[in-house]
Formats: structure tokens, sequence, C-alpha cells
């Protein structure tokens, strides 16, 4: 039976399909990114959730991608595109604009195939993660105070010579973080939804493009922080638009699409059946959820799927899938967030 109909910022909002299909990365690169990435990246467990299952009355699991070496599901792109990258491309170095997680896993990558590597960020990228990229051997830019000037800055190095890895509007970078949907399917088999966080859009357009090339039928839902969030709104007006970037705990999705988006904006608006936004006290309330139930430190923007759950905000018609993207949070952003969650109930 058909949903019915949803108001605007009540559960989840619909957007227009394109009349013209998309080229995108699908399932064949997808499988090959699986290939090429086996040797650096491990596949993360696919966990039961109790608790969600009996609240949302459909058997839950979830995809521990903040389990990863790096702390978050970012390896995956980064290893696919770092490995596809010819030797004089390898030898000059790459650059990245990252909010944290995509700079570490480009930093441990590149560490690993001894390419040289430089990371853009802007001012609001938390400290702690900051010293995690260059902890391992990378140079860190702070180019101003939101990710558009990171995205500026590392433009301006790769015209200078160094290969530009973006953090989500690329295809092996997209199909990297597909294999996720590959590993999903394979352990879970009846999954009929997959729950996914969105910010720019590699993770869950790359989810999607492997979900559905193996099971054409299966529903994928990207959430968003109310903060700033770039796909959301483009998608809700058909076009690319820009945001203003906030504070939030999702500090790992903020950041615009960048006016020259070729892949993620149409792979989301032709593959997603919708997207949800979360609050501030409900990414905090489940980041205190993952903790208590299953022990996982989960950062906002890998707590936000789970947020969505526990707030019924995806119409949910099985057995259901939820990436916790990452678990890079800092100690002190970490207990407050903790605290709050238990102290509003």
């Amino acid at each position: 039976m058909a949903e019915p109909p949803l108001e605007s910022g009540d559960r989840i909002d619909e957007f227009p399909r394109s009349a013209s299909p998309v080229s995108h990365p699908g399932l064949v690169q997808v499988e090959e990114a699986r290939r090429r990435i086996a040797a650096i990246v491990k596949a993360t467990p696919l966990v039961p959730s109790p608790g969600l299952s009996r609240h949302a009355g459909v058997p839950v699991r979830l995809k521990g991608e903040s389990l990863q070496e790096t702390g978050s599901f970012k390896v995956r792109g980064a290893a696919n595109a770092l490995l596809s990258l010819d030797p004089e491309q390898a030898a000059v170095g790459v650059v990245a604009a990252s909010s944290g997680n995509h700079g570490k896993a480009v930093a441990h990558v590149a560490r690993l195939l001894g390419v040289p590597a430089t990371v853009c960020v802007s001012a609001r990228v938390p400290r702690h993660k900051v010293e995690a990229i260059e902890g391992l051997a990378a140079k860190v830019v702070v180019a101003g105070p939101d990710q558009d000037d990171a995205d500026a800055e590392a433009r301006r190095l790769a015209r200078q010579g160094l290969t530009l890895i973006h953090p989500f509007d690329d295809p092996e970078v997209i199909a990297g973080q597909g294999t996720i949907g590959l590993e999903i399917l394979e352990a879970f088999p009846e999954c009929t939804v997959m729950v996914v966080p969105l910010s720019g859009g590699g993770l869950v357009s790359g989810i999607a493009a492997a979900a559905k090339g193996v099971a054409p039928g299966i529903a994928v839902y990207g959430v968003s922080q109310e903060r700033g969030p770039a796909m959301h709104a483009s998608l809700e007006a058909g076009r690319l638009v820009e945001v203003v970037e906030e504070d939030t705990l999702a500090d790992a999705l903020a950041g615009g699409l960048g006016q020259d988006n070729r892949h993620t904006f149409e792979m989301c608006r032709e593959l997603l059946s919708g997207t949800v936004l979360v609050s501030e006290g409900e990414i905090a309330h489940a980041m205190a959820y993952l903790d208590d139930e299953h022990g996982w430190r989960a950062e906002g923007g890998g707590a936000v799927g789970v947020a969505a759950l526990l707030e019924g905000r995806i119409p949910l018609d099985g057995p259901t899938a939820v990436v916790v993207s990452g678990g890079n949070v800092g100690d002190d952003t970490f207990r407050r967030a903790l605290e709050a969650a238990r102290r509003d109930g």
C-alpha cells in the first residue's frame, strides 16, 4: 500500500526525477573497485541491532564503517582513486579538500603507497582530525573559514600539477564507496531498505549504484543534518544550490557541492528514494544510543541514519541496513553529546 502524502519537513522529502539517463559509475565499476582495494580495505561487520529492530518493527542491521582502520568509510574511495593513478601522477603527488575523514583516508593510503599528499581543510575542521592527518605524514593547509575555501585551494594546487582526489564527485571515489553496498547485500540478501549518511553524495550514490545493480527494487535513503544540508537542499530545489555552512555535530557532512558537480547530484536524483533531515539533539541521541546498545563510538555524521530510524522518519517495508559511516569524534565533543542526550532523555 502506498505511503500517504507527506508535508515538507515532516518525515521525508521527495524530489523530481530527470527525464534523461545519467552516466555514472555502476555495478561493474564497483566490482572492479572491490578487487582493486581488497589488499588495503577490510570488509566491516554488519551486526543485528535488536533494539532498533524492536523500535522499527523490522529487522535492522548496522554496517560498522566506523570500525575501519582510519575510522570511516572514506578509505574505500581514497584507496580506489590512488590505486588508479598512473606512475607519473603518483610520483608528483595528490591533493584533497576535506572536512576531516577524506583527508585522513587519503593520507593513510598515500603513505602506504609512497605517494606525496597534501590535504586542504577549513578552520571549522576539528583539531583532532587535523592532527590525525598530520600524523600520517601529509601536508595540511588550512585554507579559510569554510569548506568551499578548502576546495578552492585544493583546485589551485591541482592546477599546479598535483592530482585532485575529490572527496565525493569522482567516479573512482564513488565506486570505492559503493563496495559497502555489495558487502551489505552479500551478508543480508533479504535487505529491502538501506539508510545512508548524506553529504556530497559520494557514499550514498555509490551504495545505491551497487545495490540497485544487484537488486533494482531496493530503496536507498540519504540522511543529512538540519544545519547546512547541501545535497538535500539541491535535490529539493531540483538544481545545485549553495547553503550557509554552520557548526554541527555532523561536521563530517558539512560543505557544499560545488557548481561544477558532474556526478553525485544526478546520481542521487536518479537513484535515491528520498532524503531526511535530523536535528542536533536527534544526532546526539543516536550517538548515545550506539554507545549504550552497541558500544560503538560514532561521530555525529556517522550516526544520522540511526537518528532517522529512532525518529521514525524512514518508511520501512522490510529488513533494513543502516550505515554507521564514521567514528572520528573528539573526546570532548563525544562526552558533551552523550551528556546532552542523556540529560534530555
